[in-house]
This record gives structure tokens, C-alpha cells and sequence, in this order.
């Protein structure tokens, strides 16, 4: 169809949710397995670190306090100590150490293993005077191998040792350790990734049927498709929320068709009436003055009867938009600003009665309209009637039971409910018309030569469902109808509480 938007491939927004979870979830787990490994890592490090550290630096301090303590010379630091008990041998056993003895002016006299380098500052040392001078080196190269290197003179001008620790294989197991750690936080980000788009594909699958259903019914225009429901978790709740809201799109639907073809039907009555009117006005002149007079007032009927049908179809329609905002007001207040109203419409004699708790949640104009409806309808049944138009108003508790004429969720609301009441001494209703006395549209067979349209009380019975209860209508004792509806207390079925 020429300028229509084209439709959107089914699945690329929730694929694209499904990708944002499983990103979302890798990302999450690589942050904090990178942040886990990197401090142990860290913390791993810096304990080999400070404890060879603190060998070496122990080490080096020891042979100081040796060499002022005690006149050793060079030969006590030789290799050929059969006994493997001498200072050098203490040396290496303690520290993991590598020993270099230098003779005066810096000589070599005995290698170590591997031979370590000396420098310019090395030969001064072992020319020293003083035992115990040191000379350190952070960081020596020898054999492709980094060591620690300190060079402490014997004193007296007698030579020197030197005391070296390789460093190079600890970084090396460092940093084998940081390949490991590196290897192992890649795998647990994959590993997340793949479990992140298993949890978000059972996570969206409920919300693909769900997109599914919603694009069913924008291509269809079928509200009455069925929306898979699973689970008790939020995509649950908005499932069955979603399925509430086709019901009532669906409902509010047939409403519209059968609201519409009702209208219909009852507006070609007059229309029709009109129209033979209308025709007989060209030959006006012709007509006698009372059937000028009798048509003149056929016409003015059928323009009232007309203008009613219209304004009830209006409010009916109204009625069911449901827009007005709910808010707490007192039934009986409402009752009796319709009794003064009535009062001054019909000239008839309406009084209220109140009792227990009359405060609910609703719509006012349309419980007022609701209200006045019934009144109406008490007095144009019984236009002659000097009887008074009685309205009761009755708060029920929870556990409040039934009475006479008591209709299905009269009580046993969670809330309560609020019974109103209009009772009159007119005609009464047969037994036959009960069940379809709130039917649009419908009018008794001794009621249909009076005015109206049918459909007041039906607007009674929407304003009544719309507000958690239901209309209800029998006899009075002693003649005459009592007819009214019931309100949830806690509030109308829209006002929010689901």
C-alpha cells in the first residue's frame, strides 16, 4: 500500500536485547575477573618480590657484621673448604646466592658460578680500609640472566666479596603467571558470553512469543489472539497484563459494533417518522387546522424523542470511555445533589436515606449520572404518582450477606461494597422483563408508548460494572420497583489496582 511504513523484520529488536544481555553479562564478568586478577596477580607479585628482597638484603647485611666482627681474608671465602662449612658456603645456603671473591685491587681470586662482572667501583671497594663498605648494584646483566649484585670489602686494603641474586627467573615465574592469569580471565569472559546469551535467550524467549502476538494483532487487527503466558515473574505479569488489554480492546470493540448498531436501529424509527412528517409539510396548506396542529406536534415529539436518543448516546458512549479520573467521594453526598436536582425537574417529593460507610473510589459524573438515571426513570413510570421517590444509600462491610433482590458481587468484595437503591410506587416491572430491563435499547411491552429510548438503565448497569459491581431490579413490597446497582468500595476496575 502506497505510503505505508514498511514493516520491521519480526526479532531485530529483541535480538538486539538478547545481544545487549549477552554483551552486558560478558562485559560485567570480564570487569570483575580482570579486577579479581589483576589484584592477585598484583598482590602475588609484590609478596615474591618484597620477600626475595628482604633474603637478599639480609643476606648482604649478615656478611657485613661477619666481616667487621671478624678478620676474614680471602681464602676464607675459597672454594676448596672440604667441609662446606665455611662463610661462603653459609652464603649461598642462606640466601640462594651467588659468591665472587675479589683479592687486592680488585682481582679475581675465586669465580663464582657464573663469573660476575667488575667494575671500576667493585676494585675500589676491595682496596678499602674500612670492613663492611658496600658497594650495590640494582641491576647486572650476566648470561642474558639479571641479578642483584652488592660487593663488600674484607677491609685493610685485603680484597672483597661479592654477593649477587638472580631475579630474572622470579620475573619469569611472574610472568608465566600473569600469561596464565591472562588465559584464564579470557576463558571465563567466553564462558560468560556463552552463558550470558543462554540466560538471555531463555530470558527474551517469552518476550519473543510475546513481540510475536502483539505484531499478530497489528497486521491482523484479531484482538481476540491468545498471548502465551508462563511463569510468575515480571515478563508473567506483563503477558497477562498485555492478555488483559486485548480482552478489554477486544470487548470495548464488540461494545462499539453492537452500540452502533443499535443506534441504528432505533434511530430509523424517528428518522423515519421524520421524514413522513417533512413530505406532509409540502401539502400543509392543504390540511384541515387540527391536522395542521396534530402535525406540527408529531413533528416537535419526534425532534425531542430524537434530541433524548442523541444525548443518551452520548453519554452511553461516555460511559464506556472510561476517562473521567477516579477519586473518593461519598455516595450519599452524590445522592443527595440528584434528589435536589430531581426536585426541581419533576416537582416530585425524593428523599435519601444513608447508613454505614458510603465512601468509595469512583468516577462522580458518572456515578451521578447513574443516579439520576434511575430517578428519571422512577418518575416518567409513574408521572401521576404523589408517592414519594425514596433513595437509599447502605455501606456493607466484607462479610455483609445478601438480601432481597441481591444480585451476583452484591457482597463478598475484598473492600466492601456500596448499595444504592431508587424505590418508587409506580407500575412495578413483570417478572418476564427483569432479566433485560438493563439491556440497551430495551423497553417493556407496556412501556413503549411512553417517551425515551431504553437506554438509561443501561447506562446504569455500565457505570455499575465499570465500578467493580452489578444493577439489580425486583418488586417492592406493597407496589411498586426498587431498582439500583452496587460499587466496589475500594474503587473502580481501572483505577489502577489491576
Amino acid at each position: 500500500m502506497a505510503g505505508a511504513a514498511p514493516r520491521r523484520p519480526r526479532g531485530r529488536p529483541l535480538s538486539s536485547l538478547r545481544a545487549t544481555f549477552t554483551v552486558s553479562f560478558a562485559a560485567v564478568a570480564a570487569v570483575v575477573t580482570v579486577l579479581v586478577g589483576f589484584l592477585s596477580y598484583d598482590a602475588a607479585a609484590r609478596l615474591v618480590r618484597v620477600d626475595e628482597q628482604t633474603v637478599y638484603t639480609q643476606v648482604v647485611q649478615n656478611l657485613r657484621e661477619q666481616v667487621r666482627q671478624r678478620r676474614l681474608t680471602v681464602a676464607d671465602f675459597a672454594t676448596t673448604d672440604p667441609d662446606h662449612d665455611g662463610p661462603r658456603d653459609d652464603l649461598i645456603r642462606a640466601g640462594r646466592t651467588d659468591v665472587q671473591v675479589l683479592g687486592p685491587g680488585g682481582t679475581v681470586a675465586d669465580r663464582g658460578s657464573p663469573p660476575l662482572p667488575v667494575g671500576p667501583g667493585d676494585r675500589l671497594t676491595a682496596d678499602a680500609d674500612a670492613a663492611g663498605t658496600l658497594r650495590e648494584h640494582r641491576e647486572v646483566e650476566v648470561a642474558d640472566d639479571r641479578y642483584r649484585l652488592a660487593t663488600v670489602a674484607l677491609g685493610g686494603g685485603r680484597g672483597a666479596v661479592q654477593v649477587a641474586q638472580e631475579f630474572s627467573d622470579t620475573e619469569d615465574l611472574l610472568r608465566e603467571l600473569q600469561q596464565r592469569t591472562v588465559l584464564l580471565v579470557s576463558a571465563v569472559v567466553v564462558a560468560a558470553g556463552v552463558f550470558g546469551w543462554w540466560l538471555a535467550r531463555r530470558i527474551t524467549r517469552r518476550l519473543v512469543r510475546l513481540a510475536g502476538a502483539a505484531e499478530d494483532v497489528a497486521r491482523t487487527g484479531r484482538l481476540g489472539i491468545q498471548v502465551p503466558v508462563t511463569g510468575h515473574d515480571e515478563v508473567a505479569r506483563l503477558g497477562r497484563s498485555f492478555d488483559r488489554m486485548l480482552g478489554r480492546l477486544a470487548r470495548s470493540e464488540e461494545d462499539q459494533r453492537r452500540l452502533v448498531q443499535d443506534a441504528g436501529h432505533e434511530l430509523r424509527t424517528p428518522l423515519t417518522s421524520l421524514r413522513t412528517n417533512i413530505s406532509m409539510l409540502r401539502r400543509i396548506d392543504e390540511l384541515p387546522p387540527a391536522a395542521r396542529e396534530e402535525l406540527v406536534a408529531d413533528l416537535a415529539l419526534e425532534s425531542r424523542e430524537l434530541t433524548d436518543l442523541v444525548n443518551e448516546l452520548v453519554e452511553l458512549a461516555a460511559g464506556q470511555s472510561d476517562t473521567e479520573p477516579v477519586r473518593a467521594l461519598d455516595l450519599a453526598e452524590t445522592a443527595e445533589d440528584v434528589a435536589v436536582l430531581a426536585r426541581r425537574r419533576t416537582g416530585r417529593d425524593v428523599t435519601v436515606h444513608a447508613s454505614g460507610d458510603t465512601r468509595v473510589g469512583g468516577r462522580p459524573a458518572a456515578l451521578q449520572r447513574a443516579l439520576s438515571n434511575l430517578v428519571e426513570n422512577a418518575a416518567k413510570f409513574d408521572p401521576d404518582g404523589e408517592g414519594t421517590i425514596e433513595i437509599v444509600v447502605e455501606g456493607r462491610p466484607v462479610e455483609a450477606g445478601g438480601g432481597p433482590g441481591d444480585g451476583p458481587g452484591d457482597s463478598g468484595s475484598p473492600h466492601g461494597t456500596v448499595r444504592v437503591e431508587v424505590r418508587d410506587r409506580g407500575p412495578g416491572i413483570a417478572e418476564g422483563d427483569r432479566a433485560r430491563v438493563f439491556d440497551r435499547f430495551y423497553r417493556a411491552a407496556d412501556a413503549r408508548s411512553r417517551p425515551g429510548s431504553g437506554l438509561g438503565l443501561s447506562i446504569v448497569r455500565e457505570v455499575a460494572a465499570s465500578h467493580g459491581g452489578v444493577p439489580f431490579a425486583f418488586p417492592r413490597e406493597g407496589g411498586g420497583a426498587v431498582i439500583g446497582f452496587t460499587v466496589d468500595a475500594g474503587g473502580s476496575e481501572d483505577d489502577g489496582r489491576g
